[in-house]
């Protein structure tokens, strides 16, 4: 039967069918590292304890029915001390907006400033951007970035698309690569930007900016977030900020996200928002209020769980180093951010012991599978080509003790490599 344009041409999750082969080999009873997925394993990573237990509390209290279409007023004004404290933004509850995961906030950003044939222009790779494009109708620019530059857009590379482009989605510490934007890069993007808004004629729309930083609380050793508004406070009204507990917290199924920006393009979003019935459950919502506001408990939680996520981060760039210095064409890039490895596995071209010729990243990922018991994502899933031999490892759902203990069959599968 016939379905729309939309839903016929709207591209599946590269990462759903390495899903499916690892559960197909698990049936089998093997047992795989799975570094593929962007979530937490519970039992690694629970939540915080006064989380859980304000969760309960406020089921009990039968905090049960709607809430408020924007989030609850003690939500909105708890995120705006966190983020007062965190990053020294000056929030309005009115500029902050509450729903079920962040994933609606960058939608409803998407339908709240994007006409269909609108630009909107994004780093490759990046997280799902692509996919936004389709959903909105607009023409998606995908700006290639360099390895030497940890993957992260450069002004330079931005600036030959930016004309008459209405978004630029950036995301810092950045999903699929954990690098993150240094003080002078984003500077001089935001710099870029001002110049551009200021060319625009009067009705004209400016070029805004979808500021994701929904893992700006996990950066580790000497790396800082750094965000626009705080850099150039003069942008503010040009960009939408997205954030909330999903990631700092391991909270992804709790799901309560938060963005913040200009007031008049919030109260627009909470509209849409409103329509997609896309709110956070109220007791969650309570219980996130309270959370937020018990300072002590929130640093105690994060200095706990940020160091058992760059332990895991750690083990597996020293065993990729390692693997380099013994001779493997392999390679890795330090961790900064998120919960995010960026590796290098350039065995295009080699043969598997069965005869077969690895023909790209892809290829590559699924003979890690079958013969390491390891499997990575390709940054094909993220915007790039299949011959960039460049793969994001996500430590969420394993222990630094079961990475370790992964390296020696990743370098026994390429040993095999011909």
């Amino acid at each position: 039967m016939p379905v729309s344009r939309l839903a016929q041409h709207l591209k599946g999750s590269e990462i759903i069918k390495i899903a499916g082969e690892i559960n197909e080999l698990k049936k089998q009873g093997q047992q795989i590292a799975n570094l593929t997925i962007g979530d937490f394993d519970a039992s690694l990573f629970p939540i915080p304890e006064e989380l859980t237990n304000g969760i309960k509390e406020a089921y009990d209290q039968h905090q049960t029915n709607y809430p408020p279409a924007d989030g609850l007023l003690t939500l909105r004004e708890s995120v705006s001390s966190f983020m007062k404290k965190e990053f020294g933004l000056e929030l309005g509850t009115n500029e902050i907006l509450i729903s079920s995961g962040s994933r609606p906030i960058i939608y409803a950003t998407y339908l709240a400033l994007i006409d269909p044939g609108d630009t909107v222009i994004f780093p490759a790779p990046s997280w799902n951007n692509n996919h936004y494009c389709d959903l909105t109708s607009a023409k998606g620019i995908a700006v290639p970035t360099l390895a030497e530059n940890n993957f992260m857009p450069t002004a330079e590379d931005l600036r030959p698309y930016i004309s008459g482009a209405t978004l630029l989605a950036l995301c810092s510490p950045l999903n699929p690569t954990g690098t993150m934007f240094g003080k002078e890069n984003l500077e001089e993007i935001c710099d870029m930007v001002l110049e551009e808004n200021k060319k625009r004629q009067a009705g004209e729309k400016p070029l805004y900016i979808l500021y994701d930083q929904i893992y700006a609380m996990l950066t580790f050793g000497n790396h800082q977030h750094v965000d626009p508004v705080s850099l150039r406070p003069e942008i503010k009204d040009y960009v939408i900020y997205i954030d909330g507990a999903s990631k700092c917290f391991a909270a992804t199924g709790v799901r309560v996200g938060w963005g913040f920006g200009p007031a008049h393009v919030i109260d627009k979003m909470r509209s849409i928002v409103g329509h997609m019935g896309a709110w956070a459950p109220k007791p969650e919502q309570v219980a996130m209020a309270n959370y937020l506001n018990n300072g002590e408990a929130v640093s105690k939680y994060l200095s706990t769980f940020k160091q058992r996520i760059q332990a895991s981060l750690d083990t597996l760039y020293k065993g990729f180093q390692e693997l380099k210095s013994d001779g493997f064409a392999v390679d890795a890039i330090e961790p900064m951010g998120a919960i995010y490895l960026t590796l290098k596995l350039d065995y295009t071209g080699k043969t598997t012991p069965d005869g077969t010729v690895l023909q790209d990243s892809s290829d590559i990922n699924f003979y890690l599978i079958k013969e390491a018991k390891v499997a990575l994502v390709p940054f094909s899933a993220f915007g790039t080509g299949h011959e960039i031999n460049w793969f994001r490892a996500s430590v969420g759902a394993c222990s630094a003790e079961e990475i370790a203990a992964m390296i020696p069959r990743i370098k026994e599968a390429l040993s095999k490599l011909k």
